[in-house]
């Protein structure tokens, strides 16, 4: 009679741990990985009553929905330099904010002002645009109708008025995002060794010496592996900020369309997912790109902090 072999001792250690990481493997595989399937439907004319795989093959057809549209060129111009002052005006606002939050030496007011600023963060894009609404509204708006009669300036329609959109969406994204990104920063600062700032202060080095000679650059590595993320996203667009934010109004298009949005719309027109699963594949390989030409960039200046 055969008897079963006892389990190695590698086997039995690892083994608690492969059952411990199962649920999160299971999520990947379900939401990340399977989904990859999809890539076909780009090129397919989806037909509901024929399913995914025997629709009809279009080849290159749908990515026509994107680049010959006359408002090719601005959705485009428009997703990549809003995403371009997001990334750098943001990590100067974030990083700026955790070095102050970590001057912060009373625990109470530490974690008041840390929860403060991460609250923005977990509201609802709904209901900030309707905080912004009730600001910029034309008719009962705070500051049409209180702050700029107080101040003798003429009254603006904001929401008939692309030119100031760009501002307003920079200070919203501002808002809502600052805090959250300056927690991963707080928490990179508070690892640093602390004998370094109090043999800094001995030699003399002011607060300001103290910020640019040792809490930045040993802030760099952090920086540039959240700035190569960011670079990956490029091509994508907060929705929610774009969309709900500017109430879809069609006078704000000008400055406000970006990929995301004007897919959206022409789903919602034309019912093709077929170009809509073209526009995601096409901001995929382009981010894609984009993290590889960061990296290769990083890599040659820095080797140290980069990514692969």
């Amino acid at each position: 009679m055969q008897t079963k072999a006892p389990l190695s001792k590698s086997t039995k250690k690892t083994l608690p741990l492969l059952l411990l990481a199962l649920p999160g493997m299971t999520y990947l595989l379900i939401n990340n990985y399977i989904p990859m399937l999809g890539i076909i439907i780009p090129f397919k004319k989806v037909d509901y009553g024929k399913g995914i795989l025997a629709s009809d093959w279009v080849g290159l057809t749908n990515f026509k929905f994107l680049f010959t549209t006359p408002d090719a060129w601005v959705m485009t111009r428009n997703t990549l330099l809003y995403n371009l002052a997001f990334i750098i005006i943001g990590t100067v606002f974030a990083v700026g904010l955790a070095i102050m939050m970590n001057e912060i030496t009373s625990f109470f007011y530490a974690r008041y002002f840390q929860g403060m600023f991460l609250l923005p963060n977990l509201i609802s894009m709904v209901v900030v645009s309707y905080l912004v609404f009730a600001f910029l509204n034309a008719d009962t708006g705070l500051f049409p109708k209180s702050v700029f009669p107080a101040l003798n300036i003429e009254e603006i329609n904001f929401y008939t008025s692309p030119g100031y959109w760009p501002f307003i969406l920079l200070i919203v994204f501002l808002w809502k995002n600052t805090g959250y990104a300056s927690v991963i920063y707080l928490s990179s600062i508070a690892g640093i060794d602390k004998t370094i700032y109090e043999a800094a202060k001995i030699d003399g080095a002011s607060k300001w010496d103290q910020i640019r000679y040792i809490t930045l650059p040993l802030l760099k590595p952090t920086v540039i592996i959240l700035f190569l993320f960011s670079v990956g996203r490029m091509m994508y667009s907060d929705f929610g900020l774009f969309y709900q934010v500017t109430m879809n109004s069609g006078a704000l298009y000008p400055t406000t369309q970006t990929i995301d949005t004007y897919v959206f719309r022409g789903l919602m027109q034309l019912g093709n997912i077929g170009m809509a699963s073209a526009a995601g594949l096409y901001q995929s390989f382009i981010g894609f790109l984009l993290v590889l030409g960061a990296n290769y960039l990083v890599k040659k200046i820095n080797p140290e902090n980069a990514l692969f």
